[in-house]
């Protein structure tokens, strides 16, 4: 149930996900540094003052998030059930970079759907959202060979110089270390030198997942 003690406690989860205070947040955003401060939560009598719904979506794009991420910090006990429903009893799923681009393997936020997994058991901990790509061919050379396998999770913060996977909205995917990612701008640096670095606005970006292990 979406109640003013949710939203509020929201914008805080966001601002610590993105490894920042509400009032940072709320300057990152382009926003007055005080405007989720708590003294800002209420009225002078006492009434619940909710965060307009411009903030809102200045701090989603902001921090790059979603506004599902933010839905689910609203309602957590909806997205761990979400989870809980991706939970596997061995393995996780496994799929080839060019089976990725297909579509139809994932939702809107990255994570597993659909049928055609394969699973594969892999000596790495893992979380009930995690899964597995299979890297085909020489691109993320010298760094990735073909058949090495990347765990990701899609429901992990992202920062500069972390390693990614990403899919583009025309079906693209590919693995590269973040640049930056800011203002509707993200900026990824090629594995491979031979390969060039790429540049998209966000809204040419299905999804960005970080690599958290690597069958190297």
């Amino acid at each position: 149930m979406l109640s003013h003690e949710r939203v509020w406690a929201a914008i805080d989860a966001l601002a610590e996900r993105y490894s920042l205070s509400a009032s940072g947040l709320a300057k990152k955003a382009g926003l007055d540094s005080t405007a989720f401060n708590k003294s800002k939560r209420q009225s002078v009598d006492g009434r619940p003052r909710w965060p307009s719904t411009e903030s809102l979506a200045k701090i989603i794009e902001a921090t790059n998030s979603s506004l599902e991420e933010f839905l689910g910090f609203v309602e957590p006990s909806r997205a761990a059930g979400k989870a809980k429903a991706r939970q596997r009893t061995a393995g996780v799923p496994l799929l080839g970079f060019a089976q990725a681009g297909a579509g139809g393997f994932f939702d809107d936020a990255g994570f597993p759907a659909g049928q055609g997994w394969d699973l594969v058991e892999l000596p790495a901990r893992t979380s009930d959202s995690s899964y597995a790509l299979q890297v085909q061919g020489d691109s993320m050379l010298p760094l990735y060979r073909d058949g090495d396998v990347l765990i990701v999770e899609p429901g992990a913060a992202v920062r500069k110089g972390d390693r990614v996977v990403v899919k583009t909205t025309s079906g693209e995917v590919m693995a590269k270390v973040l640049e930056r990612q800011a203002q509707g701008i993200i900026e990824l640096i090629s594995l491979n030198p031979e390969h060039p670095n790429r540049r998209f606005v966000t809204g040419e970006v299905e999804w960005v997942a970080r690599i958290v292990w690597a069958s190297q």
